[in-house]
């Protein structure tokens, strides 16, 4: 929803200046602004080049909702708790390079400063409920903000610059000014709960289709991952319809758009939203990218409480910091096998697949250190990880693990570590990778806002 306003912006800055301070002045009339930026514990982004992240957060909440809204727009006659469901990091390099979007699952199980270890979607509402009675709505939002922001800031390493939040019936008026916005269904989605009923196939929703499509978690072969990708793909569409003429040089949209956007939102205290749309002017929709934050498992449990684990916090440090660092070519050199000393870690909770994969690995030349058990018998994905500077070898590690995941750790200290996961198949060349799922949030490839391929 940020990019509604943003885009729209970036175009009115050539129609005229008077029109400019015509529609920046009725947002700025109507917007929603909250103090969402802590003074403390929100990183100081070391080393990310000053680049710009905003957290953008959609809500459950129903405030404001009438009885025929709640009904017919939201489908649903219950009254909602003020939840997060939707967290996503947009990260804008300085220099004006490709745009990343980092989703959040609602239910990674993460840090949450001064509350210990809960659902990532938790931290508002304990934050929100941490003031004492005195305190007023506008105070505990902002209370609820600046504890997510630091929740996220810790965990991911990077300074949380601007703050945008929408909630339901927000989104709903956002998606019917647009006209729409065109999605692609691999099959059907039928879900009772979330009111979605719509056939595969490419197809425009606004309104109440379009919460259900980006709300439904029931019925999806991956859970909250699918539901990731429905986020990510919808924002991909509400890119490329802002980014058509239709909507962009028309004066009455503009006007629509901006008041319909400013309305439905809730940003920060300092949040310029001319500043923003000259930093994403030049963006087109190839430019933006979606990835999700890096996962362990998707399915853990924890007291009884079904949970995302999420990776170690270097992994996600390290996934971050790459955001702005500048591609380099891709390098395809390896070694000599021999040259290659491996430690073998088991966490697929499958006895006995370490001490098979230290004799397989042997057999065909490698090195091979400790065997053991990994940090965790449930990780569904197997790691290559290595130290900086062991790229090579990693990769020729890789020609006999087919679908291990590479991930190079600043921690290791020359080290190269396999960690076995539940997709492990076995070491040798000819050994068929891991059995493809359909699309989820764990795609290799981070999707782009010009991605129409199907989904889930």
């Amino acid at each position: 929803m940020l990019r509604v306003i943003a885009a729209t912006l970036s175009v009115l800055l050539l129609v005229g200046s008077g029109w400019v301070w015509y529609l920046r002045g009725t947002a700025e009339q109507n917007l929603t602004r909250t103090d969402a930026l802590p003074s403390s514990g929100n990183s100081d982004a070391a080393g990310d080049g000053g680049a710009t992240n905003i957290l953008l957060v959609g809500s459950d909440s129903r405030a404001g909702a009438t009885d025929q809204e709640l009904a017919e727009k939201l489908r649903t006659g219950d009254p909602g708790t003020m939840n997060t469901d939707t967290m996503l990091v947009v990260h804008l390099p300085s220099d004006g390079g490709s745009a990343s979007v980092v989703s959040f699952p609602r239910d990674s199980y993460v840090e949450v400063p001064g509350f210990g270890e809960n659902k990532l979607n938790a931290a508002y509402s304990l934050g929100y409920n941490s003031l004492d009675g005195e305190a007023g709505p506008a105070e505990r939002d902002g209370a609820g903000a600046q504890l997510l922001v630091q929740t996220i800031s810790s965990l991911a390493g990077v300074r949380i610059d601007n703050y945008v939040q929408v909630d339901l019936i927000g989104f709903y008026n956002l998606t019917e000014v647009i006209g729409g916005v065109e999605v692609n269904l691999c099959g059907p989605a039928r879900d009772p709960d979330s009111g979605i009923d719509l056939p595969a196939g490419v197809q425009t929703i606004s309104g109440a289709d379009a919460l259900a499509f980006v709300r439904q978690r029931n019925g999806l072969p991956n859970g909250d991952l699918d539901r990731i990708v429905r986020q990510q793909a919808f924002i991909g569409g509400v890119v490329r319809t802002l980014l058509s003429a239709g909507v962009l040089l028309n004066p009455l949209k503009q006007r629509d758009l901006v008041e319909a956007a400013a309305n439905s939102l809730t940003v920060d205290v300092n949040l310029d939203l001319l500043d923003l749309a000259q930093q994403l002017q030049n963006l087109a929709a190839g430019d933006v990218e979606f990835s999700t934050v890096p996962i362990a498992n998707p399915d853990g449990n924890i007291n009884g409480s079904s949970v995302v684990v999420l990776e170690d916090r270097d992994v996600i440090l390290d996934f971050f910091a790459s955001l702005s660092e500048e591609p380099e070519p891709p390098d395809t050199a390896t070694v000599e096998p021999a040259t290659v000393t491996v430690d073998v870690f088991n966490g697929s909770g499958i006895g006995g697949v370490g001490s098979d994969t230290q004799i397989a690995l042997q057999e065909l030349g490698y090195g091979v250190g400790s065997v053991g058990n990994a940090d965790r018998s449930d990780y569904t994905t197997t790691e290559i990880r290595y130290a900086p500077g062991l790229d090579a070898a990693a990769r020729t590690l890789a020609l006999v693990v087919p679908g291990a995941r590479l991930v190079e750790l600043s921690s290791l200290d020359g080290q190269v570590q396999l960690v076995i996961g539940s997709d492990f198949t076995g070491i040798g060349p000819d050994t068929p990778p891991p059995a493809a799922d359909p699309p989820s949030g764990e795609q290799d490839q981070p999707r782009t806002a010009a991605d129409t391929a199907c989904i889930n």
